[in-house]
């Protein structure tokens, strides 16, 4: 393995504060191009990635994924760009092929000194008639199951340290 690709797995780290300054295009079409050589299987690149910038847009999102746990907040942290990854509901594994194509994303934002965050509840988002809403107002169809989100940004914080590995994370047969 490339010494540099097993620095960024290992010193990658949820980033929970972010600068107001968006990101630049190269920056973020660098992240998202790594989703894209994510594994899906059967090699059938099912995934819908959607970069949402927008402030109105950022905010709504925002503000859907705070009333799936039903708390006041900002689930994404005040990050100026969200992604989110949909899958075709037929795959088979939608939400293997998301993970991979949003823990590719994740790795490649750190690599290019940008911060970010996995966010849950995407599926729970795109069921309510406000995901849907949106998902008709960006011209996407609502047959795409929401797998994974993440908040994008410049970050705003220390970089937090990593917590040390259980020992028995490993068995060798």
């Amino acid at each position: 393995m490339k010494a540099e690709a097993l620095e960024v797995f290992k010193n990658r780290r949820a980033i929970r504060a972010y600068k107001k300054q968006q990101i630049t295009d190269e920056e973020l079409d660098a992240v998202l191009e790594a989703g894209t050589y994510a594994p899906t299987g059967a090699g059938t690149q099912g995934c819908k990635i959607i970069a949402v910038q927008t402030p109105e847009y950022v905010e709504r999102v925002d503000a859907l994924n705070a009333k799936v746990i039903g708390k006041e907040g900002h689930p994404y942290y005040g990050a100026p760009t969200i992604v989110l990854i949909f899958e075709t509901s037929e795959c088979k594994t939608h939400t293997l092929d998301g993970a991979a194509v949003c823990t590719n994303m994740l790795n490649a934002a750190y690599a290019l000194g940008l911060g970010s965050c996995w966010i849950n509840r995407c599926q729970q988002m795109f069921e309510m008639e406000e995901g849907k809403q949106l998902l008709k107002e960006w011209g996407i169809s609502e047959d795409l199951v929401g797998v994974a989100s993440f908040s994008l940004g410049y970050p705003d914080c220390e970089h937090p340290q990593a917590k040390p590995r259980k020992k028995d994370y490993i068995l060798k047969v």
